[in-house]
C-alpha cells in the first residue's frame, strides 16, 4: 500500500515515530489494556481479544513484561485506588 519495502518503511517509521512499529503496536496495545482494566470489570480473557492477542495467556505475558504486574493485579490495584 505504501509502496515501500518493508525495511524502508520500518526505517522511516523509526525515524519519524522514534520506535520500531511493532514497538509502538504493543505499546498502543498495552495502554489499551490498561484503560480496559481501570475502567471496566471485564476478565484478562476479553480484554486480550479487545487488544488483539488471541489468548489470554500470551496477553498476560507480553503485559506482565511491559507493566511489570500481571493484568489481574493491576486490575485490583487501579480499582483500588
Amino acid at each position: 500500500m505504501a509502496g515501500l519495502s518493508r525495511s524502508t518503511f520500518f526505517d522511516q517509521f523509526r525515524r519519524e515515530v522514534g520506535v520500531a512499529p511493532m514497538e509502538y503496536l504493543l505499546r498502543w496495545r498495552m495502554a489499551l489494556a490498561k484503560d480496559f482494566l481501570r475502567r471496566e470489570r471485564t476478565g484478562v480473557a476479553q480484554v486480550a481479544e479487545r487488544v488483539g492477542y488471541s489468548s489470554a495467556s500470551t496477553f498476560s505475558k507480553a503485559f506482565g513484561r511491559h507493566v511489570g504486574i500481571p493484568p489481574t493485579l493491576y486490575a485490583r490495584e487501579q480499582r483500588a485506588e
